[in-house]
């Protein structure tokens, strides 16, 4: 008798996100992946490549830059588009700053007004459907969207008028200036994330591994001192071995005590965690407890 034939459960991920994609090149005409050189996009691309090979990845990435940016992270993100020759269109924060698009927070932090820059960008090149990295595994209101979420014709979401999804069927269909977000990570956990990085041997920007840098404590975090944050007050600047479990605006984003300086040290962390790393490290999901679901309804990722 032939043995059984069993598929593992990172090839069961992968095949579906694989599918996702499909589906969504053969929906909708005018696709983007969203690319900010972080973890959760970096295997995005990976799965786009594998969904389409040997033909070149069927559409553009955008990164909608908020000017706070990590400099490895911005040095990765350029270095892999170039080697694999998309194009790279950067919806800027701080060109809708000069523009009067959008006003500078008194907070000094911009994920909230990268909102209106990204429905600006949509808009301008027509996007109908935009790859996000969003997994249900990082925030309460992200595990209760949609794999294809639909979008009004002012970007925005409306959480009690989701569309169903029966199995492995996806409901694409929008008006002109309507979107879709999809995201073909849903079901994936972060450990799922780092095993699959473990498999492929992915390349990351190196912040994502332990190493020492100038840090001050605030709010239960762990913020890196540079040209966004200074301390405050009473605040004092020390040095510790970190790394990022998540990669975002540098104004907003925390990173963590830890000693994993590899992807296997990494895995046996995650594995032990108990918080998720939005909830660990992510100041601006702390202004409220429907912090992200609110900024999700004015169109956020």
């Amino acid at each position: 008798m032939p043995p059984a034939y069993r598929v593992s459960h990172l090839a069961a991920l992968e095949a579906e996100s694989i599918f996702v994609m499909r589906e969504v090149v053969a929906e909708l005409e005018r696709p983007v992946l969203l690319f900010s050189g972080g973890k959760d996009s970096i295997v995005m691309l990976r799965l786009a490549e594998k969904a389409f090979a040997p033909a070149r990845i069927p559409f553009p990435v955008m990164h909608v830059d908020t000017g706070h940016n990590f400099p490895e992270v911005l040095t990765y993100r350029d270095r892999r588009v170039a080697e694999l020759g998309l194009h790279l269109v950067v919806a800027s924060v701080p060109e809708a700053l000069e523009s009067g698009l959008v006003v500078e927070p008194s907070d000094g932090t911009r994920n909230r007004i990268q909102t209106p820059v990204l429905l600006d960008a949509v808009e301008k090149y027509r996007f109908d459907a935009l790859f996000g990295g969003a997994r249900r595994d990082e925030e309460k209101a992200r595990a209760k969207e949609r794999v294809f979420s639909f979008r009004d014709e002012f970007g925005q979401w409306d959480p009690k008028n989701q569309r169903p999804e029966l199995w492995s069927l996806y409901n694409g269909r929008h008006h002109s200036g309507e979107s879709i977000r999809v995201f073909p990570l849903s079901n994936w956990t972060e450990l799922d994330v780092w095993h699959y990085i473990a498999q492929e041997r992915l390349d990351l920007p190196s912040i994502y591994y332990a190493h020492e840098r100038t840090v001050i404590s605030r709010d239960g975090m762990l913020y890196a001192v540079n040209e966004f944050i200074a301390p405050r007050g009473a605040e004092q600047p020390f040095t510790a071995k970190v790394r990022y479990r998540t990669v975002g605006d540098a104004s907003c984003t925390a990173a963590v005590e830890s000693a994993a300086d590899t992807v296997e040290k990494v895995i046996d962390e995650v594995a032990a965690t108990r918080i998720t790393e939005r909830g660990a490290t992510r100041g601006d999901d702390r202004v409220s407890e429907a912090a992200m679901e609110d900024r999700k309804r004015e169109g956020y990722f």
